[in-house]
Parts: structure tokens; sequence; C-alpha cells
């Protein structure tokens, strides 16, 4: 098995990264990763348009979820609109981190025509990859094998590629788990998953580090015990975590992960009403912690309003919880925008 990378190494690769900011990024016009990577539906206008007011607020970097069936149903088509997506990115000086799977919402991923999102209601047709039938199948996991040497392979010498997240989530809570009544089948699915994604993501040798984010924490805000953990910390070569938490415990999580040693990469965070607000990216930068919020421009994602609202009725006032600007570009609150291009030297 070959080895992460050393210390010595990320740390050469953080030097020459620099501060990382970003956001999670779908198009508006896109609910899910199907809407924005199936050829019917692929939207490089409003990409471009949307990267765009991206690199106005000083991005330089921005999170994607790709997915499995597109590849698996359109192989090479599917790499060419990534590839176009880097070119339209790196244009407005805007590196990617893809991300391969993702472990959270709907767990029986569909092609073709999507639903229209259940209006007021946060991600409503957000997918897994892969689907709970393969994942809960080790017997088919050597069909996703293509799919992760294939997109590594293609950009495994790519500078718009500045990191690999290779499984966001895995073991989150889904419908079918809430049927069972415990998680635990599919958490230890997904973490011997991951160890064999690892495996194949390394066998490529990318220029790019790899990591998986750690996003559940004990009270003392350091990364719960548990084998997805454990795994995510020793083959990561970056740590990359998620944190909706208000200041104290944004730095209390950062304090307990900077015991590794390594870069460290907030790879989603942004949740008003959690006490996640825009003013936390001061402490990201004085901590030297990349910062990638959730969303960007509000759209068919619907992920404005909150994660309660899959438990009660949401009114269309209801303050912002994640994204930045309204469709015209235009910011939800200046003062944030503001913020954004005071901390990264966007001007104005």
């Amino acid at each position: 098995m070959l080895d992460r990378w050393s210390i010595e190494r990320v740390a050469g690769w953080q030097s020459e990264a620099g501060w990382l900011v970003g956001c999670n990024f779908t198009p508006s016009t896109a609910g899910n990763q199907l809407e924005m990577w199936q050829v019917e539906t692929f939207d490089p206008i409003t990409i471009e348009r949307e990267l765009g007011w991206a690199a106005q607020l000083g991005m330089n970097v921005v999170r994607v979820y790709l997915h499995d069936l597109v590849f698996s149903s359109e192989g090479a088509g599917f790499l060419d609109r990534v590839d176009q997506v880097l070119a339209i990115a790196d244009a407005h000086g805007i590196a990617m981190i893809p991300v391969l799977f993702d472990g959270v919402w709907h767990p029986k991923p569909q092609l073709g025509r999507q639903p229209d999102p259940t209006p007021r209601l946060h991600n409503s047709i957000w997918l897994q990859s892969p689907g709970r039938v393969i994942l809960d199948d080790p017997a088919r996991w050597p069909e996703l094998g293509p799919y992760v040497s294939e997109v590594l392979s293609r950009f495994a010498d790519d500078g718009r590629i500045m990191a690999w997240d290779l499984f966001n989530e895995p073991d989150q809570i889904d419908h079918l788990t809430l049927k069972s009544g415990s998680r635990q089948g599919k958490a230890d699915a997904a973490t011997a998953l991951l160890d064999t994604v690892f495996d194949w993501a390394r066998s490529v040798e990318p220029s790019q580090p790899l990591t998986a984010g750690v996003w559940e924490y004990g009270e003392d805000h350091g990364p719960i015990t548990n084998p997805l953990n454990a795994l995510i910390l020793e083959r990561s070569d970056i740590v990359s975590f998620h944190c909706y938490e208000p200041r104290v415990e944004l730095a209390a999580v950062i304090d307990a992960l900077e015991v590794h040693g390594r870069p460290l990469l907030c790879t989603e965070w942004l949740a008003r009403s959690s006490g996640s607000t825009v003013d936390l990216l001061e402490v990201f930068a004085d901590r030297g912690v990349g910062a990638i919020n959730w969303g960007l421009v509000d759209g068919r994602t619907q992920t404005r309003f909150p994660w309660r609202s899959w438990l009660e009725p949401i009114e269309d006032d209801e303050p912002w919880f994640h994204e930045l600007l309204h469709r015209d570009g235009s910011p939800y609150d200046p003062n944030e925008a503001a913020t954004f291009r005071r901390l990264t030297g966007a001007g104005g």
C-alpha cells in the first residue's frame, strides 16, 4: 500500500496553495449532482456567470460534487464536462476540490430527469453516491473502481485540481437508517468502502492530496472515536472537516485537529441560525485554516432553508441558512460580501 504524504510534502503543498477560501458550488439551475453533470441539464453559461461572482468575493477554490452514475452512463463525456468546468473556474482564478462520493440525503439515485424540488425544503432532491443498493453490497464495490481510477487518472497532474475529497459524510443518517433504527450497518459498510477508495485513489499517485472530512465531534470538540474517523485521520494527506458551530466551538475543533500537524481545511461551514456566520471567516484567516462555506447562489438546492425544514413547515421569509447571493448576483447581506472581499484582499 502506498503511503500517504509526509508532513514535509503537505507543508510544501500548503505553502504553494496559500489560504484557501471558497464555497461548495452547485449552479443555481441544478438541484443535485445529476442535474449539474448530465448532458441534458449541464449549464456552462450559469456556471460561468456564478463562478465569476465567486471570484469577485475573493474565492480561489470551489468544492464540487461529482456522481458515479454520470460516469457509468456517459464516461468520457462526463469527464469532458468536468474538464470544461475546470477551465471556466481556472479562468476566474479558482481551483476545484472534487468530491467523488457522498453519504447524504436520498439513498436511491436514478439517472434521467430529476424531480422538481419540494418548495421550501432544504436539499430536497440531493443524492447519495453510490446509492445504498451498491453501498450495502460489497460484491458490487468493484463496479466503482473504474470511476475512481479514471477520474483521478484524467486529472492526476492537473494544477486546476487543488485536492481530492473522496467521500462526504459517509455514515450520515438517511431514510433507510431511520427505518432500520440504526446507522451501524451503513457506518460499517461506508468505512470499509472508504478504505477501498483510498486504495484505488492512492494507486493512481495523483499530484494532489487526498482527504475525507471529519464531521462529528464529542463533548471535548475532538472527533468522536469510531472506526470511520480513525481511518480518515490515518489515511488523509490533509485534514478536512465540517463545522457548523459558533466561534468558541469552531476554535475548539481547530485546536483538536491541529494536533495532527497537517494542513486544515474546513470544507463545510455557514449556518446562520446555528451561529455559524460569515464573521467566522476571521477565525479561519487568523488560524490559517482553509474555509469553504456551504453554497453560493440561492437556487434549486434550496439550502437557504434550514435543516429543520425536513421536520416542520418553513416560511419563505425565513432568514437564510446557507448561500451568499441572490440569483442576480446581489449579496444576501452586503456586509457579508464586504467581509469576504476584505479578508481575501479582493478589495471593495
